[in-house]
């Protein structure tokens, strides 16, 4: 199984089209079995798109644009005779002008909700954040993907930690495999409270870099960015989680520059899982 996990930054980069192209183009090539997106945005004044059964909505669904991200890269991906299942959440109002939202495409039938984790449920206030879990099938087993676009570490129950927490209970009623992947703002380090409490949850989630057998790549932004303004490194605070129902082959960073242009302020997480013996 081949995921892939991409904080899109849509309509905030230059070059709209060659960021659908060129995402479009690396999803046909690699053939991913599931894809998680964050802030994948629309215009809040654009028209109503027209949707088709691929689309899998939940049931407090905000209606897609035309110019909604995901919407313009399935329609690509149409073109390159790649057809996802997809569904996408709405999370909150950027720069004023945008709905920005998250979603899943799955090459395998999907069952969607949305499940709110901050303590805001006020579109106006970009601290109300969701996520997006799906069930769906991966070589006839049932598993559950997660994704998420999560606030900055606060304190231990503010921010990131109380969003943390609103998900570690919902997904504890679930016995399903379990991936969890997305933007987390929380760097990869012993030290930060966010990314240990991931560690340390009763979830038993394993961070795919460490676990995996071949890696290439590793941090995800490497330059200043919004709400890390004085970075000055390269960080990893994007991650594809697991449990121990998977084993993690390889992780690969990708949209660099180097193979595949940059198409975003993040760079993406290639990763590959097999079934545990």
């Amino acid at each position: 199984m081949k995921v892939l996990t991409l904080n899109t930054h849509s309509w905030m980069e230059e070059d709209i089209e060659k960021q659908v192209n060129v995402l479009a183009q690396t999803i046909s090539v690699n053939d991913y079995d599931i894809i998680s997106l964050q802030e994948v945005n629309q215009r809040r004044d654009a028209p109503e798109a027209s949707l088709d059964p691929y689309f899998q909505s939940t049931i407090d669904q905000k209606s897609l644009h035309e110019d909604n991200f995901m919407y313009l890269l399935i329609q690509q991906l149409k073109k390159l005779g790649c057809f996802y299942y997809w569904s996408w959440v709405y999370n909150h109002i950027g720069y004023d002008i945008y709905h920005e939202g998250i979603g899943i495409l799955s090459k395998t039938p999907i069952d969607t909700k949305s499940l709110l984790i901050s303590r805001d449920d006020d579109p106006e206030d970009y601290r109300t954040r969701k996520v997006l879990i799906a069930r769906t099938q991966y070589e006839q087993k049932e598993m559950m993907v997660v994704n998420g676009h999560f606030s900055w570490w606060i304190s231990s129950d503010e921010g990131f930690s109380y969003e943390w927490h609103q998900l570690e209970t919902e997904l504890k009623k679930s016995c399903l495999p379990l991936l969890v992947m997305g933007d987390f703002n929380n760097s990869a380090d012993i030290s930060n409270e966010g990314y240990q409490l991931v560690l340390n949850s009763s979830l038993k989630l394993l961070d795919s870099y460490q676990q995996a057998k071949v890696r290439e790549g590793e941090g995800t932004v490497e330059k200043p960015i919004d709400g890390w303004e004085s970075n000055l490194g390269s960080i990893r605070i994007d991650y594809v989680f697991s449990q121990s129902d998977f084993e993690a082959q390889t992780y690969k960073i990708l949209f660099d520059g180097k193979d595949i242009p940059k198409i975003s302020d993040h760079l993406g997480i290639e990763t590959s899982f097999s079934w545990s013996k």
